[in-house]
């Protein structure tokens, strides 16, 4: 259960100033931070979620706290929100960060986003699911309602690995005033069931143009997204998925989007998805005005 979370004393920077140029640790922070099971419900979307994990760093557990970032993380498939937590060690990698910033770290909410461990309905609104209404109404209406922190927007990150690293660049195409920020790390060239034919088939009963609105090369190629960064992030051994990111980077850069790419030693592995995350975390601290200029 959540708890310990309602509404304190805040500290908010004000606009384009970083919350650790204003942020004094008070006495009696807590040295960790804290890891709650929730359950986010599916209100608009209909949605049948697992239950999903929040990590609130120490200096949200302060008084008076100040209002952090947000990085929704999403699992890979199939999975299970704990993948990050388990596999991932997000608990121990941001509790270290705190430790190195005065107790600041983003708020970080990992929600289920396939509905079961082998499910798949691909992160969008299709006749699997109605998981893109989930991700972008339901999971964000539950945030702003249960936890103090910044809005939508500049303050608001989504990132995955593998299947999640797909549905972070999804998401950031389909819902950049609310994800300007993405990490895709492993993600696919875009949402799949294994063929393109049959995810068409399946997904949209053959409706071709329905896939291509969602479908991120295609929104890329079509839409600029100025006001949107990420970093993509491939395994030097990974041949099936570092390749096909390469072919999203290049079209995010077509854009218009401020994007890197970053390769790191391993292949399809925890190897390269949680050293992918512990890498970027400093770029999103900056990006999300926790320890930069916010941008």
């Amino acid at each position: 259960m959540l708890t310990g979370t309602g509404t304190v004393a805040g500290v908010a920077a004000g606009p384009g100033r970083a919350v650790q140029g204003i942020w004094h640790r008070p006495r009696g922070m807590p040295t960790a931070g804290a890891v709650y099971q929730v359950i986010i419900p599916g209100v608009r979307s209909g949605f049948a979620a697992r239950p999903g994990y929040v990590y609130l760093p120490p200096a949200y557990l302060a008084t008076p706290r100040p209002e952090l970032a947000v990085l929704v993380l999403l699992a890979g498939q199939p999975g299970d929100p704990r993948a990050w937590l388990d596999s991932g060690q997000v608990q121990a990698m941001m509790d270290g960060f705190a430790r190195r910033h005065d107790g600041l770290a983003p708020v970080v909410v990992m929600p289920d986003d396939l509905g079961g461990e082998f499910a798949n309905p691909l992160c969008l609104n299709s006749r699997l699911g109605q998981v893109q209404t989930y991700l972008t109404v339901d999971v964000p209406d539950w945030i702003t309602s249960h936890l103090q922190v910044r809005p939508p927007g500049r303050g608001w990150a989504v990132g995955g690995f593998s299947e999640g690293g797909t549905c972070a660049i999804q998401l950031s195409t389909q819902a950049p005033g609310l994800y300007r920020f993405f990490v895709d790390i492993s993600g696919q060239a875009g949402p799949t069931l294994g063929s393109r034919q049959r995810t068409i088939g399946r997904a949209f009963g053959g409706d071709a143009a329905a896939f291509a609105r969602v479908d991120p090369v295609a929104v890329l190629a079509r839409t600029r997204f100025p006001g949107t960064a990420g970093v993509f992030v491939g395994g030097a051994d990974d041949r099936v998925y570092t390749p096909q990111q390469q072919v999203v980077y290049r079209a995010a850069r077509h854009a218009g989007m401020d994007v890197t790419f970053m390769e790191l030693p391993g292949g399809h592995d925890w190897r390269v998805w949680r050293g992918g995350l512990e890498h970027t975390l400093a770029w999103l601290a900056g990006r999300l005005g926790i320890t930069g200029r916010a941008r």
